[in-house]
């Protein structure tokens, strides 16, 4: 450990270290990188809230220019200095280093990997560890808990209660064909839940209005884009609620998400070159097309889509393409829902469903709708899913005690954080990324 100077100077961040200027600051983080310039070192340090550049000279800092010359990308140090505005800086301060502390010097013999160059995909998910450090990840990990901290807020502000659904469950919820399976204790076996909903209905049913936020887990052998086997989603349900109440909150909550962003990460939008104009206009309404609308959509753009078909990335890919906003495709063919969703008594061969699709070809980032309520329509739906009854029993016990009117959806957390930063590819919105064939680190 080097010590050149150490001042009782406040500690502060990088971000707030602009609030000071005129004033001596003690910054603790990393060197992100460093610039010479004959008797000037110009580094630039990161402490988890941003980056700074510093300013070093040899005449007036002999100390600190010795130690910060040839130090190694990464080492971390705490840093003292005077913060003075200065427009062609990132961020338009800088700090004139007055002292150095040195916590962690990397080893020269073993350089940081990650340099500041350009790598391939692969060598940068294998070091997904070390990748966040760097400014835009690290601006779009910043950007992923401002929604989650306003998806909370706007549904708190609803009158829905936070709660917990379980991650080992013992049956399907969407399907069998993406379920991990478990060995659980005693040779039993056990699931990663696909979805928290079978769980929240129970709860609505006790609390009335309420929504988990947690993780799901589908094994789904997708490569695309829009695909990660791990994945957050955000699952309100309520009871005595239909699926024009869904579509609204769905609405809301999205706006408020976008613009919770769009207002207070300012900063990491720019650095991330996001438009920020785009994400300004996205305020309810959504525009709404039905089922039937999307197939006449597709078909006017020259696509072979009749009537039946599932909608898949490249058919929500052209209707997201008519649209500067959200929209809400609603009423779906029954057929291609899972086996809970109610249907229309006006239409019975559609469920009342719905999904909102994002636009710039994000694709779905909201699938939802109202639950069937009746006892023994919900048994002959799971007879004809081939679902084991056993498992579900207590899931209809639900409809025997007590049965409303109840809807909800799910939010995925990271299709919409994709959209909202312009990310080419999902795995860049989570922290550790779970993809086909990928569980490292």
């Amino acid at each position: 450990m080097t010590e050149t100077a150490q001042t009782p100077n406040p500690i502060t961040t990088i971000e707030q270290a602009g609030a000071q200027a005129g004033g001596t600051v003690t910054i603790r983080g990393w060197l992100y990188n460093m610039r010479e310039s004959g008797k000037l070192l110009f580094p630039i340090f990161r402490d988890g809230t941003g980056t700074m550049q510093g300013v070093v000279s040899l005449k007036e800092q002999p100390e600190v220019f010795a130690a910060l010359k040839g130090l190694p990308q990464e080492s971390s140090v705490v840093v003292t200095g005077s913060v003075r505005t200065e427009p062609r800086a990132p961020g338009g301060f800088e700090l004139g280093v007055t002292g150095l502390e040195i916590i962690q010097r990397v080893p020269d013999s073993a350089p940081y990997p990650i340099q500041l160059k350009e790598h391939g995909v692969d060598f940068l998910l294998d070091r997904r560890h070390l990748w966040i450090r760097t400014p835009r990840q690290a601006a779009i990990l910043r950007i992923r808990a401002e929604a989650q901290r306003a998806a909370r807020n706007y549904m708190d502000a609803q009158g829905y209660t936070q709660t917990d659904a379980p991650i080992f469950t013992p049956a399907a919820c969407e399907g069998t064909t993406t379920l991990f399976e478990v060995n659980y204790i005693d040779d039993q076996k056990a699931y990663l839940t696909q979805s928290g909903q079978l769980y929240v209905e129970a709860l609505a049913a006790a609390l009335g209005k309420v929504y988990t936020f947690g993780p799901t887990f589908r094994a789904e052998k997708s490569k695309t884009r829009r695909h990660l086997t791990e994945f957050w989603m955000l699952e309100p349900e309520a009871a005595y609620a239909h699926l024009e109440d869904m579509i609204q909150l769905a609405e809301g909550l999205v706006s408020s998400v976008v613009q919770s962003v769009a207002k207070n990460r300012t900063r990491e939008l720019a650095l991330i070159e996001r438009d920020v104009k785009a994400l300004e206009k996205i305020v309810p309404p959504f525009p709404r097309i039905t089922y039937d609308d999307a197939i006449k959509v597709l078909q006017k753009a020259g696509h072979p889509a009749k009537w039946g078909d599932d909608l898949g990335g490249d058919e929500e890919t052209i209707i997201s393409k008519e649209f500067d906003r959200p929209v809400v495709i609603h009423r779906y063919p029954t057929a291609m829902k899972a086996f809970y969703m109610a249907t229309d008594p006006a239409r019975p061969e559609l469920s009342l469903s719905f999904d909102m699709i994002a636009p710039e070809g994000y694709g779905e980032i909201i699938g939802g709708g109202e639950r069937l309520a009746d006892y023994d329509t919900l048994v002959e739906r799971l007879r004809a899913h081939n679902l084991p009854e056993e498992s579900f029993q207590w899931y209809l016990d639900l409809r025997r005690f007590g049965s409303v009117p109840h809807s909800g959806f799910g939010l995925g957390l990271e299709r919409t954080v994709a959209w909202i930063c312009g990310t080419e590819h999902i795995r860049e919105v989570i922290p550790f990324p779970r993809m086909l064939y990928r569980v490292y680190p």
